[in-house]
């Protein structure tokens, strides 16, 4: 089969396509045919091999799995004589090994029946994303509605599943990115929505019950400091710091410190579960939530599709976020754009604050909780291009711009 593999850790440029063996079906296993696969910020960390600390575990001088990609959506091509839950010709999206070629094999567990409400390439944009926005906002699960919940990076691909998930779950959400994507924040059920460029988030003044960082470089410390005396700080993932550990000594310190203080502070490195993807295709099927796709990359004749998407994925020290979710408010091309809903957004910026509340109400509608259609869903612009010449699955790849997330302290 074709599939875009690499032999050593770098950057884009170590990729490259090759035939190989199509993968071997075991006992448990699902063989899923690739129509769409997508990008997020593991993948990269993956290909770059960064922090070191990740090598220890997929491969100490060249990756132990060479195809890339992890996120797929796709059809049930054979299974394993012990799965019982698919049939060849079944529409799935989860996770794979390796999801950048023409096949992908993946556990039974980590599969379930594709949204009918989604394309593939929609589908394809939702597992690890999601699935980390869901486990994070986990405590809101225990608390009830009514919750008030601070986004950090409301606008990158976590961040935004988040926002919307906690806003369905009856929490008054406030969303945190730049002042170009603060009406997109809104759009997806934010009900504020915070320029962190305006000044120092944390000397807000402001207590939340649920405090999401969704790869800031604020430290454990002034992160605390937007928390409720028995609030929760998640901070998710480990961008920033040196390429060592790549900032994943924040989420140590957090647990260090945790039994000593009031509040909860934890780390989180999430697992794509079945029962929540389960949960996330009832969401996706009711439109409670919804992915938005910056550009579909459908691999170039000669195999070098792949490096675009790759590409825009963190590089250096800036706090960038390579996503197969909502990232970005994209931007409009022309007559490729596609407009699924639109409504007008957008209150002002209230002066001096950097904060913005919708212009309409966007809580009227369906009882939270009840898993009934989103009121809202904003200007949200779609690329796509679907011309493949060699017959390779399009790749759904978005960014999140440099700084989105963090900023000085």
């Amino acid at each position: 089969m074709r599939a875009i593999v690499q032999d050593r850790y770098g950057s884009a440029d170590v990729l490259h396509p090759a035939e190989i063996e199509t993968p071997a079906v075991g006992d448990d296993d699902v063989l899923v045919r690739v129509v769409a696969a997508s990008l997020h910020v593991g993948d990269w960390h993956l290909m770059t091999g960064e922090p070191y600390l990740v090598r220890a575990a997929v491969g100490l001088r060249a990756p132990k799995t060479r195809v890339r990609g992890m996120d797929v959506a796709g059809r049930v091509e054979a299974v394993g004589i012990d799965v019982t839950r698919f049939r060849p010709g079944d529409e799935v999206f989860g996770v794979g090994e390796g999801s950048l070629a023409e096949f992908t094999i993946a556990g039974a567990d980590k599969l379930e029946p594709k949204p009918a409400a989604l394309n593939f390439e929609q589908a394809a944009a939702v597992p690890t994303s999601a699935v980390t926005a869901l486990q994070a906002l986990a405590p809101l699960r225990a608390a009830g509605p009514g919750q008030r919940v601070l986004v950090i990076g409301a606008s990158g691909a976590v961040g935004g599943y988040a926002v919307q998930i906690a806003h369905g779950s009856g929490a008054h959400v406030t969303g945190v990115a730049s002042a170009a994507k603060l009406d997109y924040v809104l759009s997806l059920g934010a009900d504020a929505a915070v320029d962190y460029t305006r000044g120092d988030i944390t000397r807000s003044g402001e207590r939340y019950d649920l405090v999401l960082d969704t790869g800031g470089n604020r430290s454990v410390s002034s992160l605390r400091r937007l928390l409720a005396r028995r609030g929760t700080l998640v901070i998710i993932g480990g961008d920033g710091g040196g390429r060592v550990t790549g900032g994943f000594e924040r989420s140590l310190l957090a647990l260090l410190l945790s039994p000593f203080v009031p509040q909860k502070l934890t780390g989180l490195v999430s697992t794509v579960r079945q029962e929540d993807l389960h949960t996330l295709a009832g969401l996706l099927d009711t439109g409670a939530i919804r992915p938005v796709i910056d550009r579909v990359y459908p691999p170039r004749r000669g195999g070098d599709g792949h490096a675009p998407a790759h590409r825009r994925q963190p590089q250096g020290q800036g706090r960038h976020h390579g996503v197969a979710a909502p990232a970005a408010p994209p931007r409009p091309i022309g007559s490729d754009r596609l407009e699924p809903r639109s409504h007008q957004l957008g209150g002002p910026t209230r002066p001096g604050t950097g904060l913005r509340r919708p212009a309409t109400d966007h809580r009227q509608g369906t009882p939270a909780g009840t898993g009934g259609q989103r009121r809202d869903q904003g200007r949200h612009h779609i690329r796509r291009q679907r011309i493949d010449e060699c017959g390779h699955p399009g790749l759904a790849q978005e960014t999140l711009d440099a700084g989105e997330v963090g900023g000085a302290q």
